[in-house]
């Protein structure tokens, strides 16, 4: 057999870009597809036209890899976003192994921040060249030169080689549509960047005439040709037709792929054929796993497996057992529970489910609290009940010792709360191993903290900081265990019977903690209404009305006024409980619960009995 080298391809690009959270990205790429002349004139098209989960749109954030395509003069640029929150790593490292280069986004005002760093240091080690775009030049606080000389900073703490750090930049203001390589030449449009990604950026490599090897590295579904596998061709060419399926365990067997579609805009649309180098998706595998490789029918050649970091976070998710479990939700028993879970591990390769000694309940870990959040809620809104307990770490045994994972912590808060964090922070085991002043006010901190001393840390942290702080977080690897490390030193106040909160209990209750619900909501025995401000739990009765008689006080009536609740949201709550306790999920409502509901079940030891 004649062997042939890979060649490279003229006519593509394939790129990803990185980006902080809420830099632009997703904005820069409704203007690239604006001005290559995807839409019609008349087409009606939504703002941030990539994010389309409605989470994604309410947080501002980017949770799933999307593909686009736009032409610019005979060359075909396929754009994937890619999630800048480093929970969502397992989607970045399948993104990085479709694409020739990245371009790294940022703002002119807060330069590179850690998110982009973590991106960036998988694109790097990928050998993957970089183009930088710094973004947001119109801003009244953009500091190009200092946000610059921060990007070569950052490659260098990186290991970047010579040929990535000889980046080209361009300046871009997204939102108005427009681009320049030199700050003191103006723009019109796009185009100087279209052509910094046509000329700066390689075409894909791969052997067209080679036997058959593209790679899944993500799956979507269409509701008429089922479970699509989205990746890139190596190499050979793709058609509808018999091929090889070989699995990440080494089997292999005989598939049919019905379908191969690429994109045109956002839009999907059929090809006859796809050579390598092609971004695409294929239909007719319903058994197709992420890292699986679809290979040539007789002469079968499996590509590397993908890696992906380790899970560091778990949670125990189980069938809602409360005693309004059925009311609201539409799923409700373990087995819904199950295939829901099952379905997601199969699209989310960071996320693992594995059975527990209880029959309704399954181990899930992820890459952190909020990935585990955002799958809740995904979950929640697709009409299913469940339970989740207190996020807990995953450990390791290295060499004998106990290991657990660790994570670099960059905050920026005003000069003012550096003793407060490092305070809040020391209590958590974590140490600090730099300080920066950027010239204003505002200083970045970097600490080292295990990853369980971060739980239920964020919400401490703005309360602290008055809202002003910002913090970013990143696995940083294994380091023998800690220690304890001292959680929630406050009780519960639990309701003690079912029933109606009424003002009148919530306005004598309040004086002794806060309250979590406000009057007329109702509960049930064993519910967490709200935290008590010493280190043991109060049973109270919540729904305590005021007796009535018919002797007339001689002054007047005391007025009631009472102070607003604190609103526990889903990612609230799985801060706030601690071990005994559970948070309760439905499609309408968040609650908090003792995992034993009956009073008289429950240990005294912890107890106090409040009226």
């Amino acid at each position: 057999m004649v062997q042939t080298t890979p060649t490279r391809r003229d006519d593509i690009r394939n790129i990803a870009i990185i980006a902080h959270v809420d830099h632009g990205k997703t904005t820069l790429v409704d203007g690239l597809l604006h001005q290559s002349g995807i839409f019609r004139a008349n087409e009606r098209v939504a703002e941030r036209v990539m994010d389309s989960l409605d989470l994604e749109r309410e947080r501002g954030i980017t949770i799933l890899a999307k593909n686009t395509t736009v032409h610019f003069g005979n060359v075909k640029i396929n754009i994937v976003d890619t999630p800048g929150h480093a929970d969502f790593g397992g989607e970045v490292e399948r993104t990085l192994a479709m694409v020739d280069g990245v371009m790294l986004l940022v703002d002119a005002s807060e330069g590179p921040l850690p998110q982009t760093r973590f991106v960036l240091k998988k694109a790097l080690e990928a050998n993957l060249p970089p183009i930088v775009c710094i973004n947001k030049i119109d801003r009244p606080d953009a500091r190009v030169g200092g946000v610059l000389d921060e990007i070569y900073d950052l490659f260098i703490d990186l290991d970047a080689s010579e040929d990535q750090l000889d980046f080209p930049v361009v300046y871009t203001n997204a939102r108005a549509g427009i681009a320049t390589r030199d700050l003191k030449q103006p723009s019109e449009n796009l185009k100087p960047l279209f052509d910094l990604i046509v000329q700066a950026l390689p075409g894909p490599a791969g052997d067209i005439q080679g036997p058959t090897q593209f790679q899944a590295n993500n799956l979507d579904y269409n509701d008429y040709v089922g479970r699509l596998a989205v990746g890139r061709i190596k190499n050979g060419t793709l058609a509808v037709g018999n091929y090889t399926l070989c699995r990440m365990d080494g089997t292999q067997q005989p598939v049919k792929v019905t379908q191969v579609y690429g994109w045109e805009g956002l839009k999907r649309i059929e090809l006859p054929i796809a050579e390598a180098g092609d971004i695409v998706a294929l239909a007719g595998i319903e058994d197709i796993g992420i890292g699986d490789t679809i290979a040539d029918r007789e002469n079968p050649r499996p590509l590397p497996a993908l890696r992906i970091d380790e899970p560091t976070i778990a949670m125990v998710f189980s069938a809602n057992n409360s005693p309004w479990s059925g009311r609201e939700g539409e799923f409700v028993t373990s087995r819904k529970l199950r295939e829901r879970l099952q379905y997601e591990q199969r699209k989310n390769v960071s996320l693992r489910v594995a059975d527990t000694d209880q029959p309704d309940a399954f181990q899930v870990t992820g890459r952190g609290e909020f990935q585990l959040a955002i799958v809740i809620e995904t979950m929640r809104r697709e009409g299913y009940e469940l339970q989740v307990s207190k996020p807990t770490v995953v450990t390791r045994e290295i060499n004998g010792t106990l290991h657990e994972p660790v994570e670099l912590l960059v905050i920026d808060v005003p000069e003012d709360f550096i003793g407060v964090v490092s305070q809040l922070l020391a209590m958590r085991k974590g140490k600090m191993t730099k300080m920066v002043h950027a010239g204003s006010s505002r200083v970045r901190l970097e600490f080292s903290v295990p990853s369980r001393g971060l739980i239920g840390f964020r919400s401490r942290f703005l309360t602290d900081t008055r809202g002003t702080g910002i913090m970013n977080a990143l696995f940083d690897g294994w380091a023998p265990w800690h220690g304890t490390i001292q959680g929630r030193s406050n009780g519960a106040m639990v309701a003690d019977r079912e029933g109606t909160a009424t003002p009148y209990a919530i306005f004598h209750l309040q004086e002794r903690g806060i309250i979590f619900i406000s009057p007329g909501d109702r509960v049930y025995e064993g519910m967490v209404v709200g935290e008590y401000s010493r280190d043991v739990d109060l049973n109270v009765n919540i729904s305590r009305e005021k007796k009535l008689t018919n002797i007339r006080a001689a002054g007047r009536d005391e007025n009631i006024i009472i102070t607003p609740h604190r609103e526990m949201g889903l990612e609230d709550g799985i801060e706030w409980v601690g071990d005994d306790e559970l948070v309760e999920v439905t499609p309408e409502s968040v609650r908090l619960r003792k995992k034993v509901l009956k009073q008289s079940d429950r240990p005294r030891r912890r107890q106090e009995d409040g009226d």
